[in-house]
C-alpha cells in the first residue's frame, strides 16, 4: 500500500498494529537517568519491543542479547504477539513496522505472508509517521522523570496514545506535501511530561 495524495491517506480508525524495537546505545546506557541496576555484570545495550493499537498494547519484550535479527523477529514478535493479536483482530488487522532490516528479511516476508498477515507498505527512515516513535519518546520522558521507571506501555495513559494516533493524518499530509521529505513536524503531538 502507497499513498501518492493526501486523499489516499486512510483514517486511523482501523486496527492497525504499530511495533517497533528500540536500542540504547553505550553513552546512554551508563547515564544515571536510564539506569535501573539489576545486574552488577550487566553493560553493553538493550533492545526493547512493543507494539500498540487503538485497541490496546503488549508487553514490552526485552531481548536479552541487547540485538534482534530477523530469525528472533520472526519467532519472539512475531509468533509470540503480532500473530495471536492479528488472530484477533480478523482480516481487517495491518501490521505497520519501521522497515529495520531485519523487519524485512526473507524469512519474516515469508512468515507473515504463510500466516496473511498484512503489513502497511511506507517510506523507510519515516519516524515521523510512525506513532509508536512517539509512545518511545514519551516513554523515554517518563523513565528520566520516575525512580524506580515504569515497566510496561500499560503505565501510559491512553489518551497518549489517541492523540499520537490523531496526529498522524496531518504528518502524512506534510510528508506528501513535502515530496516526500521527512520533517520533524512541530507542535502536532504535544507530549505530557
Amino acid at each position: 500500500m502507497s499513498f501518492s495524495s493526501v486523499k489516499d491517506i486512510p483514517a486511523i480508525k482501523e486496527p492497525i498494529f504499530f511495533d517497533d524495537d528500540i536500542s540504547r546505545k553505550k553513552e546512554r546506557t551508563w547515564n544515571p537517568l536510564y539506569i535501573r541496576e539489576r545486574d552488577a555484570y550487566g553493560g553493553g545495550s538493550i533492545c526493547v519491543w512493543g507494539g500498540i493499537s487503538l485497541g490496546g498494547h503488549t508487553d514490552l519484550h526485552v531481548f536479552p542479547r541487547g540485538t534482534v535479527n530477523a530469525q528472533a523477529y520472526r519467532d519472539d514478535i512475531l509468533h509470540a504477539y503480532v500473530r495471536p493479536y492479528a488472530g484477533e483482530i480478523g482480516d481487517g488487522f495491518l501490521l505497520q513496522d519501521d522497515n529495520a532490516r531485519p523487519h524485512r528479511a526473507r524469512i519474516v516476508d515469508d512468515y507473515l505472508q504463510q500466516e496473511t498477515i498484512q503489513r502497511l507498505e511506507w517510506p523507510a527512515r519515516s519516524p515521523d509517521l510512525n506513532p509508536i516513535e512517539y509512545v518511545w519518546d514519551a516513554l523515554g520522558r517518563r523513565i528520566a522523570a520516575l525512580n524506580p521507571p515504569p515497566q510496561t506501555l500499560a503505565t501510559l495513559p491512553t489518551e497518549l496514545i489517541y492523540r499520537i494516533f490523531d496526529s498522524i493524518t496531518h504528518r502524512c499530509m506534510c510528508c506528501i506535501a513535502s515530496g516526500g521529505i521527512i520533517l520533524h513536524i512541530e507542535g502536532t503531538f504535544p507530549v505530557p511530561n
